[in-house]
């Protein structure tokens, strides 16, 4: 399956590489340039154990690739995890935005044909700010 991973933090980088690792042609996405340069050389910007044999192995089958472009992650999936950061707000709520900007490119990169594929937040999201997201994304 071709799957596509938006923000490679610790749950992004650890989803993508077991979704590679059980086969599956993971591309992963993420606007920090320095991250996927430190990935695409061979580094580890965290630390799980096994973790960095994973992604070279991975990416050495050509199941796990790197990429600071949107339009290239999104085009190439048949699944889109969402796994971007959801910061405290002041109040204490998650802050939502780089869950809307992700929900956003997957709209802005997703042609009519396209339009009934998935995407999947790996989170603990409350199903109240899913229901407000999706109101925002519309918007």
């Amino acid at each position: 399956m071709n799957i596509s991973v938006l923000g490679i933090g610790d749950v992004g980088l650890v989803t993508a590489t077991c979704l590679a690792e059980n086969g599956n042609d993971v591309v992963c996405f993420d606007v920090d340039s320095a991250r996927i340069d430190l990935l695409v050389s061979g580094g580890t910007p965290i630390h799980e154990r096994g973790l960095a044999e994973l992604i070279a192995r991975n990416v050495a089958f050509g199941r796990l690739r790197f990429t600071t472009d949107a339009a290239e992650a999104v085009r190439h999936r048949e699944v889109v995890f969402i796994a971007t950061g959801t910061p405290a707000d002041q109040d204490g709520s998650a802050d939502l935005q780089y869950v809307l900007a992700a929900a956003r490119s997957i709209g802005e990169h997703t042609s009519r044909s396209g339009a009934s594929r998935s995407s999947r937040t790996p989170t603990t999201c409350a199903k109240r700010r899913a229901a407000w997201a999706r109101t925002r994304c519309s918007s």
